[in-house]
């Protein structure tokens, strides 16, 4: 569950960065006014769809893991759908709730864990695939591809799982220091588009030249967060 829009969103000039992409935020909760006046109607909380936002990213996951890529990021796709619903509707119905806002930022590092450790999974288990089958793995090196390519893929994706991780908890640990922390413009919605894009042309050099480009912009926006709270903080002369 999303916090109130005045509240999620700073205050921004008309032409800074964060700009562009709220009005594309604007402009999908508007598309989507008439399936959460809908949900609503038919008496759909808030918490269920971010429940059912988890449950979509876990069968994403599997998929990943089970090299069905385009299906995963289908699901990855209703997932990322029941991100949006559950604070819209929850506005809808009259409100949010601590604990909704406590689940809905669980459940989502859950989820997002999930398909990543999918794609994780995927990569480790054909590793041992070449060990195992010694004839598939000539035939894999004689295209180029050594079987600690894929060991490389694996930790790579483990360095977008932690990246992930660390953008969301630079702004935790800020905003629970009483700095606000918006800065920094490569964060979920933006993670779960890549992932998405990717999946769709399915198992290729698509996905590990995504996993690399995860990695790089997560930490990029971590660096632009603690640069952020430095600024603010000891730069600015008001650490004690």
């Amino acid at each position: 569950m999303t916090p109130p829009a005045d509240a999620a969103v700073g205050r921004r000039a008309p032409g800074a960065p964060g700009a562009a992409k709220e009005r594309l935020r604007v402009a999908a909760h508007a598309l989507l006014a008439p399936l959460v006046r809908a949900l609503a109607r038919l008496g759909a909380r808030a918490d269920h769809l971010t429940v059912a936002g988890l449950a979509f990213s876990v069968l994403a996951g599997l998929a990943f893991f089970e090299g069905g890529f385009r299906l995963g990021a289908a699901l990855v796709a209703l997932a990322g759908l029941c991100d949006i619903l559950d604070g819209e509707l929850a506005r809808a119905r009259g409100g949010f709730s601590r604990f909704g806002a406590f689940l809905d930022s669980t459940l989502d590092r859950l989820a997002e864990s999930a398909v990543l450790a999918g794609i994780v999974g995927y990569y480790v288990a054909r590793m041992f695939e070449l060990v195992l089958h010694p004839a598939l793995a000539a035939a894999q090196i004689l295209r180029g591809l050594e079987p600690n390519t894929y060991a490389v893929l694996a930790l790579t994706g483990i360095a977008a799982l932690v990246g992930s991780f660390m953008v969301s908890y630079t702004r935790a640990r800020a905003e629970g220091l009483g700095l606000e922390c918006r800065v920094g413009w490569f964060e979920r919605p933006e993670r779960l588009l890549l992932v998405i894009v990717a999946g769709m042309f399915g198992v290729g050099p698509v996905m590990p030249a995504t996993l690399i480009l995860l990695a790089i912009l997560s930490f990029v926006t971590v660096f632009q967060r603690a640069a952020h709270v430095w600024v603010n903080t000891r730069g600015a002369g008001r650490d004690a």
